[in-house]
This record gives structure tokens, sequence and C-alpha cells, in this order.
């Protein structure tokens, strides 16, 4: 007798977390939801039942090829998160969120580089041994420039060959 109930009690495996809070008999081999909301994770099957609802998952997840149905579930995770979160605008939201703080750190490097192309040429250009007899005169009576005063010249000799700033 006891091996019997041994053997019921190692065929039986505890029930997805879909299952588990739908309070419905699992059969792993059967089950939609199994491969995609393990029992360790309930957290997962509940944020995506709590916005799209367990019957539009399982329409969805029979709609899809075994093989799209891993990215289909990751992507309705991170959305129904995303719409906990935000319930007006969602994974939305975030993106955009995400878009304005590249935008700032785009303009804070551009910034940033441009200091330091005129920086760069200051240093180059402002040192006494490469300025010439009539610029060394010029810049001994010539106001310093603002770190921010930036002017296009041509470099003739300039290994970069086009324009710099300085």
């Amino acid at each position: 007798m006891k091996e019997s109930s041994r053997k019921q009690g190692a065929g039986a495996s505890t029930p997805c977390a879909a299952c588990k809070l739908l309070r419905r008999r699992c059969v792993q081999e059967d089950c939609v939801f199994a491969p995609y909301f393990p029992a360790d994770d309930p957290h997962k099957f509940a944020s995506v039942h709590r916005v799209f609802g367990a019957s539009n998952v399982n329409k969805m997840l029979q709609e899809l090829a075994e093989h799209q149905r891993g990215d289909a579930v990751s992507s309705m995770v991170y959305e129904a998160n995303a719409r906990i979160r935000d319930p007006i605008y969602g994974c939305v939201g975030a993106i955009s969120s995400l878009q304005q703080q590249i935008d700032v750190l785009q303009t804070q490097l551009a910034l940033a580089q441009a200091q330091v192309i005129h920086m760069r040429m200051r240093c180059c250009y402002s040192s006494p041994e490469n300025a010439s007899p009539s610029s060394r005169e010029a810049s001994q009576t010539h106001q310093p420039r603002s770190l921010f005063d930036m002017d296009m010249v041509q470099q003739p000799h300039s290994h970069m060959e086009d324009y710099l700033w300085h």
C-alpha cells in the first residue's frame, strides 16, 4: 500500500501558478499556462490575469504557434506590470519617459563634446610655441573668450581636414 501511495504522490506535481490562482486542477502536459507560469512565480500570472483576464490569455496563447508563446507571455507580463504601475499609458508611458531621458542625455553629451573640442583647440592654439608672432601680439591685446564662445575656422594643416570648433 505504501508503494502505491508513493507512486501517486510522485506522479502528482504542484499546479502551475495560473491553475493555482484559478483554483483548478492542473495537468502539466495539457495545461497551456504551465510552461510559462511556473508555480514558484505566482505574481507573474497574477498581474497578467488582473490586466488581461485568464480567458483572454488562454485564447491568445492557443492562437499562437508554440515557438511564439514564450515571447508573447514575456510581452504580456511586461505590459501588465506597466499597466499596473501606470493604468493610463502603460508601457507607452515608460517608453516616452525613457525617450525623454535619452534626449536630455544626448544634449548633455553634445555640450560636453563641444567643450572638449573647445578646450583642445584652446590648449593647442593658445600655447606660445604654436603661435605666429602676429598672433602672439594679437592674443596679448585680445580679451579671453568664454568656453561657450565658439567660432568656425578652417585649419588647412589639420589632420581632421574639416571644420573645427574653437
